[in-house]
């Protein structure tokens, strides 16, 4: 699980969308490619980001839930809280997922 938050993180436009969701939890795929383009000029199609958002929903980083026929997007920190603590405080017990 850890090699695949790493290679979530790898790409720029990931750590972007990761950005934008701690800026505003809950967006919808429309909201995120909006704020891609007027925040960071990224012209990026629905389908794009919705690849970028399929590899950190695998790394576990991005959590999906549907509202009748719309879907939210929603960050969750927890993959980065366990890579900190291994380093940060490698005498914790470690969770398991």
């Amino acid at each position: 699980m850890t090699q695949d938050v790493f290679k979530a993180l790898a790409d720029p436009t990931r750590r972007r969308i990761l950005d934008e969701l701690a800026d505003r939890d809950g967006q919808s795929l429309f909201e995120i490619c909006a704020r891609l383009t007027t925040k960071h000029g990224l012209g990026l199609s629905r389908q794009a980001v919705s690849q970028h958002l399929a590899v950190l929903e695998a790394a576990g980083l991005v959590i999906p839930r549907r509202e009748g026929r719309y879907k939210f997007h929603d960050l969750d920190t927890e993959p980065l809280e366990r890579i900190v603590t291994r380093w940060l405080r490698p005498d914790a017990p470690e969770s398991t997922p």
